[in-house]
């Protein structure tokens, strides 16, 4: 009788935990659409300790750290989510308006490549990628 009370006790325990954890993520993009970027930065953050590889979280930091104009840290998650997902269509996309606003014309093309051959939602963009990327190499 103890071992099954201790066990319906764990099953509990743990259950909860997931389910906090899970809660993270979700509050942290309600937070990011209400345009909170700070309390979103922390759910994301405390996201990431109880889960490492949720690409969404880095690449909601990676859009938080754009936002605040912050290329490095932008870049850095950006790369993460990327490494946790080579098929994120988002991070590409923001990637490589990154490489291209810092003039790495070579990695932006390498980025736009690859865009093109795992774009699934967003292949829409790749004209307008490749436009961008030309205008700013007559600059």
């Amino acid at each position: 009788m103890i071992k099954i009370l201790i066990l319906t006790f764990y099953f509990f325990l743990i259950h909860n935990t997931s389910f906090s954890q899970d809660n993270y993520l979700n509050e942290g993009i309600e937070l990011f659409e209400k345009k909170k970027y700070d309390k979103a930065k922390f759910k994301f953050e405390q996201e990431i300790v109880h889960n490492p590889k949720s690409e969404q979280s880095y690449l909601y930091l990676a859009k938080i750290f754009k936002y605040k104009k912050n290329d490095n840290l932008s870049e850095r998650n950006l790369d993460t989510t990327i490494l946790l997902n080579p098929k994120n269509e988002d991070a590409l996309y923001e990637l490589i308006l990154l490489k291209i606003k810092k003039s790495d014309f070579s990695e932006s093309e390498n980025l736009i490549n690859k865009f093109s051959s795992v774009c699934e939602l967003l292949c829409s963009k790749k004209d307008q990628l490749v436009k961008l990327r030309k205008d700013s190499l007559k600059k």
